[in-house]
């Protein structure tokens, strides 16, 4: 008898007067900002003998990242006040549970945006994933804020199974923003760790390697959509 291969799941968990109150995780290709999705993959004013016209659209490794894992949104609506040129930040919402607090500059002593002091999102969804499984957080990938900006971090997710809370600066002009419920905050990317570290040799490309690295140039040039339709893996 042959036993199917479980699959590895995430799992997001909140208080049951959380469920359906604070905004839900999703996974990142179904929340692609609108300024992507009403961009063209050809920009026909753009094409022509001399110029293909693609747009980012078509650009693989740009989609891949975008829409990689999950997106964790923020839980509801929050207003940061930013005064003095990014080095006071008052935070305040209506919610009933905490959604932002402060920290000291002198806590990233140097950091280049400095003097913008560190703040930090509260979370309410606990994450989960089975053993030997961590999870990479980052800014959500090719999704810019103009606001704030999210520091990235890996937890072990298969051990450490409380809220994770996740710091950021605001970067955002002096004035009140209004950061509104279901905002990506932070991109969720698990992955299995491995106890062997890849080992990198550098050196010299050999023959072979250049004929390679020469072919597949030229045939990504040599028509629109070689390296998705060929040397990418299946999604």
């Amino acid at each position: 008898m042959f036993f199917q291969k479980q699959k590895p799941i995430l799992q997001f968990t909140c208080e049951h007067k959380d469920l359906g109150v604070i905004a839900e995780p999703t996974p990142a290709k179904r929340v692609l900002p609108d300024w992507f999705k009403s961009l063209p993959a050809v920009d026909t004013s753009h094409l022509t003998a001399t110029d293909n016209g693609l747009t980012i659209k078509r650009c693989m490794p740009f989609i891949d990242a975008m829409t990689t894992g999950w997106i964790l949104p923020l839980a509801a609506d929050v207003r940061l006040e930013i005064k003095d040129s990014g080095a006071t930040v008052n935070c305040g919402w209506e919610f009933d549970k905490v959604l932002v607090s402060n920290h000291n500059q002198h806590q990233i002593s140097g950091n280049p945006l400095a003097p913008r002091p560190p703040c930090k999102f509260h979370n309410y969804w606990t994450i989960t994933t089975p053993k030997g499984w961590s999870c990479l957080f980052v800014p959500p990938l090719n999704r810019p804020n103009t606001v704030f900006q999210v520091l990235s971090g890996i937890v072990d997710t298969d051990s450490y199974n409380t809220l994770i809370h996740f710091p950021f600066q605001a970067i955002g002009e002096d004035g009140v923003h209004v950061v509104k419920k279901s905002t990506p905050l932070v991109q969720v990317i698990p992955f299995k760790r491995d106890t062997t570290m890849i080992e990198a040799h550098i050196r010299a490309e050999s023959e072979t390697e250049k004929s390679l690295r020469e072919m597949q140039s030229r045939n990504t040039q040599s028509t629109d959509g070689w390296y998705r339709e060929i040397a990418r893996a299946s999604r």
